[in-house]
């Protein structure tokens, strides 16, 4: 864990969801499956679907339909899947999962001093879903989710875009994310960013060390200097 005072000029935090927040895996691996299981597919246990978790519900489809074989599926087949899936995580956005311990109290203290957005790969209308499922979303000032293909983390887009609408450089957004896309939309946003070690993502498979990495929501604080 490394929790030293953060010299970044933190005027506003930008928090992941799925991995970070939420531990929505069962949601997705649920809603994964009941798109398969509806145009007569195979499903998946849920450590298998862990690791495709990360870049949105277009791409963890991709991944499934590779791992049955079927990975030149036609697009329709594929939009099938997608608007099933859309489906049933609208219908429900996290009756299997959770919010992580201490999330809740963590935004709780953050509220006041820091305007807190989520930047996720989930589509925006699923992530609000899943954070107003969680009771979440009246602590955040926006919600930012890739809608297009072009904005996926890591890709910068929808941290600068964040930035932009909440007044601040990219240098004063934090990004508190759990995967290699979250760190990398930092770097390629020129943001400061915190290694969340409680989610799913691996921390060995960065290309360099995070130079802040936590393993409780409360051990933000310290590096806010709060």
């Amino acid at each position: 864990m490394t929790t030293s005072a953060c010299d970044a000029d933190v005027h506003a935090i930008a928090f992941d969801l799925d991995g970070t927040l939420v531990d929505s895996a069962p949601d997705i691996g649920h809603a994964l499956n009941s798109a398969l299981h509806e145009s007569g597919l195979q499903g998946f246990a849920l450590d298998r679907v862990h690791a495709w978790i990360g870049d949105g519900p277009d791409p963890l489809i991709a991944r499934a339909l590779a791992a049955l074989g079927q990975g030149e599926a036609p697009s329709a087949l594929r939009a099938t899947l997608r608007a099933a899936f859309d489906r049933a995580t609208l219908a429900a956005p996290l009756t299997h999962g959770t919010v992580f311990e201490g999330i809740d109290a963590l935004l709780q203290q953050l509220q006041p001093n820091w305007p807190m957005v989520v930047v996720t790969n989930k589509p925006t209308a699923l992530a609000r879903a899943v954070l107003d499922a969680a009771g979440l979303l009246p602590r955040l000032a926006a919600v930012y989710g890739a809608d297009a293909p072009a904005l996926r983390k890591p890709a910068p887009a929808m941290l600068q875009q964040a930035a932009q609408q909440l007044g601040v450089a990219p240098q004063q957004l934090l990004m508190v994310g759990d995967s290699v896309a979250d760190m990398g939309a930092a770097a390629a946003a020129g943001a400061p960013a915190v290694w969340a070690g409680w989610g799913y993502g691996l921390l060995h498979a960065l290309p360099t060390a995070p130079r802040w990495r936590i393993d409780r929501p409360d051990q933000l604080l310290p590096i806010l200097g709060a």
